[in-house]
């Protein structure tokens, strides 16, 4: 005897291997949900960066704590050195005196101190003609022999103005000054210029 199906049950079957609308296009190449492949290729990435970082440190060395350091114009109109606190500007050689003068103490810091005049900023340094001397930027063209050999006052190292109003144009013969004496210094009775000058020309203070 010939068994009668009902008619339907071959399509339900069939509709039953099929997947649901939409599952279909959930398989993409692209899928991140997929076992956390988007995860671990994040974090594989972000592990490459760290490592790069760590690599370039390495060769490169920490970077140094002075290049934050600015320059400044101090109220005697010298090279200065801003503290911290972006208002007070100190002279460049009250920098690593040994007396914290900024009012955090950043310049008697020791990365700052430890190696003179390497460990300084450029701005805080004049070299003498002597190239092993160095004096302070703001010890350039003070009138005061700070080198020892009067480069920081006279050419062909050092162009300065002509003397200020308190000083008096003459060659010194005192190893302090170089072209120029305080006018203090003048009819004291002491010789301070090889002419006399001070003695004899010079109006006085």
């Amino acid at each position: 005897m010939n068994k009668i199906f009902p008619q339907g049950d071959g399509n339900a079957a069939a509709a039953g291997s099929k997947a649901l609308p939409g599952r279909e296009a959930d398989r993409s190449p692209f899928c991140c949900s997929c076992g956390g492949a988007c995860l671990s290729a994040f974090l594989t990435l972000l592990l490459a960066t760290l490592a790069a970082l760590i690599a370039l440190v390495a060769i490169l060395g920490p970077p140094p704590h002075t290049p934050g350091a600015q320059p400044c114009v101090t109220q005697m109109n010298r090279t200065g050195f801003l503290c911290h606190d972006r208002r007070s500007c100190i002279p460049a050689s009250r920098v690593c005196d040994g007396v914290p003068t900024c009012a955090h103490g950043e310049d008697e810091e020791e990365a700052l101190c430890r190696d003179m005049p390497q460990s300084l900023p450029g701005f805080l340094v004049a070299h003498c003609g002597d190239p092993t001397s160095w004096i302070y930027s703001d010890q350039k063209c003070d009138g005061i022999n700070n080198c020892g050999d009067c480069s920081d006052e006279l050419s062909p190292v050092t162009t300065c103005p002509p003397c200020g109003p308190g000083w008096w144009r003459c060659p010194s013969t005192v190893f302090k000054y170089c072209s120029c004496i305080p006018r203090s210094l003048c009819h004291d009775h002491v010789q301070h210029c090889s002419d006399w000058s001070d003695e004899y020309s010079c109006p006085g203070p």
